[in-house]
């Protein structure tokens, strides 16, 4: 039975500039004809690999249980062999083996683009390099010679025929996700070794702003502290953009391709996805954060458990702008909206799914899930209900 576990959050950001765009702007779109502010999934994802950071701190995960994502393997691997092994030979030894599955190193010594790697990967490919440090040798003069007139990809093909059996053998079997949680969710395409992709367990919206937004200027100055003049003048001048939208967030969650990614481990499985749904709502973008302090936590939240059935994003409740009148929440307006687009669509698509909420405007949600009075208390509700 396949069971999804969907997370919709509505949380109203003081001015702030949460996810800039290339020209420092935050980032927005056009969503059924009007502006609308935006944060886009990736800027989500990143806040919530963080906040897993801090349980690691906290003793809720321990590091071997979440990834990298990195282009400096080779100086992971020759940390990881300092006062064992010589550091120049090293390098030498792991970009040799690395070749065996056609991961080139550039011209700055990194690898070519970025690898999401589980830590355990990273250990397993260096006690791999250690424990086969004779047999990882570089190809014959005369085959580098015949490989310098070849193309790039021909190149990384030939490296990888000309590497022992039994080393590559170890090598790609190091790259099996390395039950990271965070690879597990998110999952990760390696160009080159396209059999090592893991599909993520795990979808995120880019959250919208339920109303239409126009952008805003804060001009500023700075003054020298050290100048001498008595003076008012400033000594520097500038603008930055910033705007104030309540913003729609969803994410959903395949129970059974989250287990299967982390090997079978329903215990690591079911940490991974209560501490996910937790970091969905608590974690912050953190863009501008020290000029604009906007934390502001979400005031509706539901998780809906729902069992071989389809996901359903609510975007569309917002595809009409919320308007909010004077004295009006903008907030308890959009839950209403919310509301409504959830229980119509539940009543033109029926669903076998449990729907727990916590609430904290005054908004009537007539049905659409069981109130709860706290977060923790709709996560255990939750995760009861997805492995049920």
């Amino acid at each position: 039975m396949k069971t999804l576990i969907e997370v919709h959050v509505l949380q109203n950001f003081a001015p702030s500039n949460l996810n800039r765009d290339d020209t420092g702007a935050p980032k927005d779109a056009f969503f059924g004809g009007t502006r609308r502010a935006r944060v886009s999934s990736q800027c989500d994802k990143r806040a919530v690999r963080q906040f897993f950071d801090e349980k690691v701190r906290e003793g809720v995960f321990s590091e071997d249980e979440l990834a990298v994502r990195t282009k400096r393997v080779y100086q992971a691997i020759v940390d990881a062999l300092a006062g064992k092994r010589d550091p120049a030979e090293t390098l030498a030894k792991a970009k040799i083996a690395l070749s065996y599955v056609k991961l080139k190193a550039a011209d700055d010594g990194k690898t070519q683009y970025l690898l999401f790697l589980g830590r355990r990967e990273i250990v397993a490919l260096t006690t791999t390099i250690d424990e086969c440090w004779d047999q990882i040798i570089a190809a014959e003069e005369s085959d580098e010679e015949k490989l310098k007139g070849k193309a790039k990809g021909k190149a990384k093909k030939a490296a990888a025929k000309s590497a022992p059996k039994e080393v590559q053998a170890r090598i790609e079997s190091a790259f099996d996700g390395g039950k990271a949680v965070d690879v597990a969710l998110f999952g990760r395409m390696l160009a080159d070794m396209p059999d090592k992709n893991q599909h993520a367990a795990c979808q995120v919206a880019h959250a919208i702003s339920t109303h239409a937004v126009e952008r805003e200027f804060d001009f500023y100055t700075a003054v020298d502290d050290l100048k001498p003049e008595d003076t008012a003048g400033a000594d520097m001048m500038g603008t930055v953009e910033f705007n104030s939208a309540c913003y729609y967030r969803y994410a959903v969650v395949d129970w059974a391709k989250l287990v299967e990614n982390l090997q079978d481990d329903m215990e690591l499985a079911a940490k991974g996805l209560h501490t996910f749904l937790q970091g969905f709502v608590i974690a912050e973008p953190t863009g501008k954060q020290n000029s604009f302090a906007a934390h502001n936590p979400p005031e509706f939240v539901a998780v809906t458990v729902c069992h071989d059935a389809a996901p359903h994003n609510l975007a569309n409740a917002f595809e009409t702008a919320v308007r909010a009148k004077t004295g009006e929440s903008l907030t308890r307006k959009s839950v209403e909206a919310l509301v409504e687009k959830g229980n119509a669509l539940k009543k033109a698509y029926p669903r076998n799914c449990q729907t727990f909420a916590l609430n904290l405007t005054s908004a009537e949600l007539n049905g659409f899930g069981m109130v709860r009075d706290s977060l923790d208390a709709v996560l255990e509700a939750a995760l009861q209900a997805a492995q049920d």
